[in-house]
């Protein structure tokens, strides 16, 4: 089912609008994915329509945000190995809370779905660390790829959520 909803960002007169990505999506996803200026995918042609295909329609689900009719951030959740595959927010759009409605759509439904814990990666020394930290997530350490691992329970989830 396709559920939709609004939310205004008072403080720049947005209308935000929030729903479930479909296949249909994916040309804007991966646009998305390869504008922003951090976490940057050392090959853009890593991540193809394939690989968001089944992540929407196999492994996962994933979330929009539209203003204005235009695409302006995504989240993906793998469901078969329990974490975050993206939150990524175009750059014409960082800070206005978009990120943040994604992320918290995105882990409250991993989580209903009976999911206890989930886990993430990013690079170390980002805005998306620091966010990560910000939302009650656990720095477990340095990956081998260099990322930093971050994991939270479903208990710490709806703590930090209150």
């Amino acid at each position: 089912m396709l559920r939709t909803f609004v939310r205004y960002n008072f403080y720049t007169l947005m209308k935000m609008f929030f729903r479930t990505a479909t296949r249909d999506d994916i040309f804007m996803l991966d646009a998305i994915r390869k504008a922003v200026k951090e976490n940057v995918l050392s090959d853009p042609d890593r991540i193809t329509p394939t690989d968001y295909r089944e992540m929407l329609e196999l492994n996962g689900k994933g979330w929009l945000c539209e203003v204005n009719n235009e695409t302006t951030g995504f989240a993906i959740v793998d469901i078969k190995n329990k974490n975050v595959w993206a939150l990524f927010v175009h750059p014409d759009f960082e800070g206005k809370g978009i990120g943040k409605q994604l992320f918290r759509l995105m882990i409250d439904w991993a989580f209903e779905q009976g999911i206890n814990k989930l886990w993430l990666g990013t690079a170390l020394n980002t805005r998306a660390e620091r966010f990560y930290s910000s939302m009650g997530w656990q720095k477990m350490g340095v990956e081998k790829n260099g990322e930093m691992r971050f994991e939270c329970t479903k208990e710490i989830w709806q703590q930090s959520t209150v």
